[in-house]
C-alpha cells in the first residue's frame, strides 16, 4: 500500500489545520512553498507537517505568528535564545492575568451596585457611558 503524496489538503490535514492557513503561513513565510510540477500537484515533505504541528503548539502556548518566526529561525541549539523568548512571554501572561483580574473587579462592583440599585438608571450602562 502506497502512501498518499503529501499534498497541501494531505498535509492540512495531518496537522489539522484548514488549506487557507498552510497557504497563509506560505505567504508570511512559516513554510516554504514547494515547486510546482508541470503536471500535478506540489508535494510537500513531513518535515511541512512537523512544522505545521510545531506553529499550532506554539499558538496554543500563546506565542504569536511573528514570536513562532523567531523560534523557528532559532531551531535547535539556541536555548538560552528561546528561554528568553519564553520568560518574555510568561511576563506579558502575568501582566495580561492582571489587566484582567482589574476587569474583573471593576465588573463585580457594577454589578453589586445594580443589585442595589431600584431605580431606572443602570449603573453598568452609566459607568460605561462616562
Amino acid at each position: 500500500m502506497h502512501a498518499k503524496p503529501l499534498t497541501i489538503s494531505v498535509i492540512a490535514k495531518k496537522a489539522n489545520v484548514g488549506v487557507e492557513t498552510v497557504r497563509y503561513y506560505q505567504r508570511i513565510g512559516l513554510i516554504e512553498q514547494p515547486e510546482k510540477p508541470v503536471t500535478g500537484y506540489r508535494i510537500y515533505s513531513n518535515e511541512a507537517v512537523s512544522r505545521l504541528r510545531f506553529i499550532q503548539r506554539a499558538k496554543q502556548l500563546g506565542f504569536s505568528l511573528s514570536e513562532i518566526s523567531n523560534l523557528l529561525a532559532l531551531g535547535d541549539g539556541h536555548c538560552k535564545e528561546a528561554k528568553q523568548l519564553a520568560a518574555d512571554k510568561i511576563e506579558m501572561i502575568k501582566n495580561k492575568i492582571q489587566d484582567l483580574q482589574s476587569i474583573k473587579s471593576a465588573l463585580e462592583k457594577l454589578v453589586e451596585c445594580c443589585d442595589e440599585n431600584l431605580q431606572q438608571d443602570c449603573p453598568i450602562i452609566h459607568a460605561i457611558s462616562e
